[in-house]
């Protein structure tokens, strides 16, 4: 097939799923193309672009998209339409909100010119994010619900985001189905933390919808009550980095907290022993996904389809913006490193018999061949299992 991917911004899980999966695509035989937003330069993007460049037979497209709506999407749109004219496509997928809404204006335009092209929209969060009841939200649904009539098949990274577009923009008539993300082989080396790594370890966006100052005070709770103070790395940028620091300082944890910048999560995992994920949201995060393959202790929320990654591994979950329940947890963790370690392991094991970019590319292409065999039903991911040798589990993390 002759597959296009159009996203916005290449940064985060969203870009890695691109990412893998094009590469997945081109390696059995397909020609794969990709459109991503040029004002997105910094380096590490740069880097991935060019890594994936030689890999995309129908090239790698740089165009100015805007975050929010208004008038330069009508110039993207336009400039999006004539990459892919000429490109004679089976398959335009979209992700994410700017994504999915290029890709189906574009494929609509490519049909009124007499091509054959099937639509794909993979959300990625993106609309879901937004609250319902506010402007944005009610704005960006809207517009999702008129571009549903423009789409060949919806894609679903979890179950949870299927229910959650079920719930905001209707079931309609558009096929459907839910394909987890995957993983590579690379993802399940075991991780040694450094001789300096701190207790706890957050990797993501500096931003409130991730929980950064519920892990905070629930630190300051844990060393009100120790002699030794524990010890965090904040791994990530973003717009509330200044005032998680203010909040630091504020509970008088700069002296055990660090804010090292944003880094991939396989340079970050060493940083610390423990990952701990206290989002308020998420859709379905390649971090949880990472930190289980690499065997590393995880305390996490009961958010978005996080549950779908842990089902059936005896990983507790807590309740997102609870303070107490996540000092609990971290205390627990701290206490007996031995059942989490052990616990990280059956996590490894799972994730590798159930997450993989060959069983997720498989399904998806699958479903770009016959969307019209799933209508409005969700096929289960196939499993796989990864060599054994990549599920050995970690060294013991406990504290030193």
């Amino acid at each position: 097939m002759r597959i296009l991917h159009c996203l916005r911004a290449p940064v985060g899980g969203l870009f890695r799923h691109v990412l893998d999966l094009a590469a997945r695509q081109a390696e059995l035989g397909h020609a794969v193309g990709m459109i991503a937003d040029s004002q997105a330069t910094d380096a590490l993007t740069q880097q991935r672009l060019s890594a994936i460049a030689p890999k995309l037979a129908l090239g790698l497209h740089r165009v100015a998209m805007s975050r929010a709506p208004g008038l330069s999407d009508v110039n993207a749109h336009r400039a999006i339409t004539a990459i892919t004219q000429p490109l004679a496509l089976d398959i335009l997928h979209g992700h994410g909100a700017k994504g999915g809404a290029y890709a189906r204006l574009s494929g609509r335009a490519l049909k009124a010119r007499g091509q054959s092209v099937k639509t794909f929209y993979t959300p990625h969060g993106g609309t879901l994010n937004y609250a319902p009841a506010s402007l944005e939200g009610r704005i960006f649904i809207g517009l999702e619900k008129i571009l549903d009539s423009l789409t060949g098949g919806l894609i679903f990274e979890s179950a949870f985001a299927a229910r959650l577009y079920g719930e905001r923009i209707g079931q309609g008539r558009t096929p459907r189905r839910v394909i987890h993300n995957g993983l590579q082989p690379s993802d399940f080396a075991p991780v040694t933390p450094a001789p300096d790594a701190t207790d706890f370890l957050y990797i993501g966006e500096l931003r409130d919808v991730k929980g950064i100052d519920v892990l905070l005070r629930a630190l300051a709770v844990l060393n009100a009550g120790s002699d030794t103070p524990y010890t965090a790395t904040l791994v990530g940028s973003g717009p509330d980095a200044a005032a998680l620091k203010a909040l630091t300082n504020e509970l008088g944890l700069s002296a055990c907290v660090t804010f090292p910048g944003a880094m991939p999560a396989s340079l970050a995992f060493p940083l610390g022993r423990a990952l701990i994920v206290p989002s308020r949201k998420e859709s379905f995060p390649y971090v949880v996904l990472e930190a289980a393959a690499a065997g590393m202790p995880l305390v996490s929320t009961n958010v978005g389809g996080i549950p779908e990654i842990v089902e059936g591994t005896g990983t507790s979950l807590i309740p997102p913006g609870d303070t107490a329940a996540l000092a609990s947890a971290m205390t627990a963790l701290i206490n007996d490193p031995i059942t989490a370690q052990a616990r990280a392991a059956r996590l490894k094991i799972a994730v590798a018999s159930r997450f993989t970019v060959p069983v997720m590319t498989a399904n998806i292409l699958d479903f770009y061949a016959n969307p019209s065999d799933h209508h409005n039903a969700y096929k289960p991911s196939a499993y796989d299992v990864y060599e054994s040798d990549l599920m050995k589990s970690s060294p013991h993390h406990g504290r030193a």
